[in-house]
């Protein structure tokens, strides 16, 4: 019997509280990595240190084979209830069925299209700049993101984070965590604001 329509959120949630509960250290440092080394034997996986993106067209069948395989075999981990939810192939398969083609980033004249993209794909890739997640100093953060925002070739932004909030430690499930995330967000949009592309994707 195949697999018709999505799992609802509410489905996905009782199905998560009902898998496996594991340790986040256990899935990252032992089943990740024990998973991705069989099937890159089994898939005879040899990657060129010298291209960053594969261009051969049996070996990028036998990459989307394993990655298909190791999704199956690992589910996916909920890393706040330390849990793992495991899908059947129908599930996966109807999951690529109704993923998007493209994605569209940004508004007005900022806007970009995130396409899937083949290695041998004439259409240039998006170039998404910024300091990604790199902790700074509050007084530089909205300067750093407006000269990202300034380069041409920057099609969207993957902002910093601050390293304090008002001077004080953002610790993560603090109010100071809660700030920080709102003061990051308005300095990323200043700085865009500031280079003339306020529309653009971050």
């Amino acid at each position: 019997m195949s697999f018709k329509s999505r799992m609802s959120i509410f489905e996905t949630y009782d199905r998560m509280r009902a898998g496996q509960r594991l340790p986040e250290k256990e899935w990252d440092q032992k089943i990740t990595i024990q998973t991705a080394t069989k099937l890159k034997e089994k898939y005879k996986l040899n990657f060129d240190r010298h291209k960053c993106v594969p261009d051969d067209e049996d070996q990028i069948d036998r990459l989307w084979q394993a990655g298909r395989e190791m999704f199956l075999t690992m589910g996916y981990f909920n890393s706040d209830m330390c849990r793992v939810c495991k899908v059947t192939e129908d599930e996966l398969d109807c999951m690529l069925d109704y993923a998007p083609r493209t994605l569209t980033l940004g508004e007005g004249r900022d806007q970009r299209q995130l396409a899937a993209r083949r290695f041998d794909d004439p259409r240039p890739p998006l170039n998404q700049g910024g300091p990604t997640g790199c902790p700074m100093s509050e007084d530089v953060f909205v300067g750093v993101h407006e000269a990202y925002a300034r380069e041409p070739l920057v099609d969207s932004i993957v902002d910093g984070v601050v390293n304090t909030i008002y001077g004080k430690d953002p610790k993560p499930s603090s109010p100071n965590e809660i700030a920080a995330v709102q003061v990051e967000a308005v300095g990323v949009r200043e700085g865009m604001r500031r280079a003339g592309r306020p529309g653009m994707a971050y």
